[in-house]
C-alpha cells in the first residue's frame, strides 16, 4: 500500500461530503479543491548582499522539502538601485502530496508556535477563491534552526483553490484545518 498524506485522505473521506452538504453540489467534480500552495519571500537587502538570496532559497527549501527558486526583478527601479534581471526574492510552488504535507505541518506545528495566536485573519481572500496569508517570522517552522538564522524575516503563503467564490474557499480551508478568527 502506498503512502497517502493525512489531509489528502481526510479531504476524500470527510471534506467532500461536508462541502457537498453545505453547498448542494450535484457532482463530486464541482467540490472545490486545493490546487497549489505558493510560498514567496522578498529579500530587500539582496541589492547590496547577494548571499541573502541564497539564505532565503535554502530556508524555503528546508521548510517545504522542495527546491526553491530565486525570483528576478522585471524592471529597473532607480530609487532602490535595482536593475532588471537582479535576484530579489525566492519562491516555491507546492502541489500534490508535498502540498498536503506542508499544510498539515503549517496547521499542526507552525501556526501554534506564533506568539499570541488568536487565529488567522479571514480577510485575505481575493474574490476568486484564493487566500493569502502573511507570516512575520520564519522561525515558527520547526525545520528552521534558530541558531543558524542570520535575519528574521517573513513570507507570504498563497492558497490557490478551484473554488468560484470566497465563501466556498473559506469553507474548504476551514474544513482542511486552517484556524480562522471568529468575528
Amino acid at each position: 500500500m502506498s503512502y497517502v498524506p493525512r489531509l489528502k485522505q481526510e479531504y476524500k473521506d470527510r471534506v467532500i461530503a461536508s462541502l457537498t452538504e453545505e453547498f448542494g453540489y450535484k457532482n463530486v467534480m464541482q467540490v472545490p479543491k486545493l490546487q497549489k500552495i505558493v510560498l514567496s519571500r522578498g529579500v530587500g537587502g539582496a541589492v547590496a548582499d547577494k548571499k541573502l538570496i541564497d539564505y532565503a532559497v535554502d530556508e524555503l527549501t528546508m521548510i517545504t522539502g522542495q527546491k526553491a527558486v530565486s525570483t528576478i526583478s522585471k524592471k529597473d527601479v532607480a530609487t532602490f538601485k535595482l536593475r532588471k534581471g537582479m535576484p530579489i526574492g525566492a519562491k516555491v510552488t507546492l502541489r500534490g502530496e508535498r502540498m498536503f504535507e506542508f499544510l498539515d505541518r503549517l496547521v499542526t506545528s507552525a501556526l501554534p508556535r506564533v506568539r499570541d495566536f488568536q487565529g488567522i485573519k479571514p480577510n485575505g481572500f481575493d474574490g476568486r477563491g484564493n487566500y493569502n496569508l502573511g507570516v512575520t517570522e520564519q522561525i515558527i517552522f520547526p525545520e528552521i534552526n534558530i541558531d543558524k538564522v542570520n535575519k528574521i524575516s517573513g513570507m507570504d503563503i498563497t492558497f490557490v483553490t478551484s473554488a468560484q467564490t470566497d465563501k466556498e474557499a473559506k469553507s474548504l480551508l476551514t474544513e482542511m484545518g486552517l484556524p480562522f478568527k471568529k468575528n
